[in-house]
């Protein structure tokens, strides 16, 4: 749905977006990560034809953002950070404005903002002055109007800032609701929130792609290799552990005694080996009351991935 081919954005000498490449599939969920300054809103900005590339190209639905920017724009909706909100405005009176903007005929509008105030869970303050809105309550304006006209592609510069902890679910629960129906891309600092909504994730440092797959496939090639933690209330089970394809070494802990706590690393080419482990010891007779594998967290990888780019 999206896809951008050695994108660039130059301000005097300085490149803010660096030969980018990267693609969206229709109906993901894309988590865009990076620092401050990584150039994410730049490359936002592209992407929703606000500004205009100095090199490559950007394709939204195979159209060419450049040559087709209308076109384009009708099939997003944009959250911005900070939305641009009239706040004399009453908030239905502000939707039904966007609506118009966009083209919709009256039927069709009040059907469109009946169904965007419920979904943003606004319906308390349809009446209420934006000016006298919370910035949580603001920041659902501002979804509102990006789900105005059911665009294919949704793109949320921050979407849960200022919002509280149920609020913050609430959104999170509305993402994974449009997942499939839309093409999301998600730009936030909240790395859980990534985790928790998102099927894959692209990693911009210094404008530049730092990395871009699924959670697991970053991890996989973060981490030469992989850890598991089993614990059981068998003993002698290190050779059945350690004659497992791909496993390095084995390390066994008696906790009392019944349990015993084993930690297996092996290589990470070697894949998820949780129920190779599970079915050997199965045969051990043992009864396994744990078995997980450790990965670095999406921090971890963030901080890793982002300190290993040459300054």
């Amino acid at each position: 749905m999206i896809s951008a081919h050695r994108l660039t954005k130059k301000f005097g000498k300085f490149a803010a977006v660096d030969s980018v490449d990267f693609e969206i599939p229709t109906g993901e969920v894309v988590g865009f990560l990076g620092p401050n300054g990584a150039g994410k809103t730049t490359t936002i900005r592209m992407i929703c034809g606000y500004l205009q590339p100095t090199g490559g190209r950007v394709l939204v639905d195979g159209l060419d953002v450049v040559r087709r920017r209308r076109e384009v724009q009708r099939l997003i909706g944009y959250l911005p950070e900070t939305p641009p909100l009239y706040a004399e405005m009453r908030v239905v009176e502000y939707l039904g404005f966007r609506a118009r903007l966009l083209g919709m005929a009256p039927a069709r509008r009040r059907s469109a903002v009946s169904k965007a105030l419920a979904r943003c869970w606004l319906s308390d303050v349809t009446r209420q002055p934006i000016a006298t809105l919370s910035k949580g309550y603001r920041q659902r304006v501002g979804l509102a109007a990006a789900l105005l006209g059911e665009p294919p592609v949704l793109i949320l510069d921050e979407p849960t800032a200022g919002l509280d902890p149920a609020q913050i679910r609430q959104i999170r629960g509305l993402i994974r609701e449009l997942a499939g129906e839309h093409t999301i891309l998600l730009s936030t600092h909240i790395l859980t929130e990534v985790e928790l909504a998102c099927d894959r994730i692209i990693m911009l440092c210094r404008g530049r792609v730092r990395a871009a797959g699924t959670i697991d496939e970053l991890q996989a090639a973060a981490e030469a290799s992989a850890r598991y933690i089993l614990e059981i209330d068998a003993a002698d089970c290190e050779r059945p552990l350690a004659a497992i394809g791909g496993v390095q070494g084995v390390q066994c802990v008696r906790l009392d005694d019944r349990w015993r706590r084993y930690t297996v690393t092996a290589n990470a080419a070697a894949g998820d080996l949780r129920e190779t482990i599970s079915r050997a010891m199965a045969k051990s007779g043992g009864i396994t009351r744990q078995l997980q594998r450790d990965a670095p967290t999406l921090e971890g990888l963030f901080v890793r991935m982002m300190g290993e780019v040459d300054p």
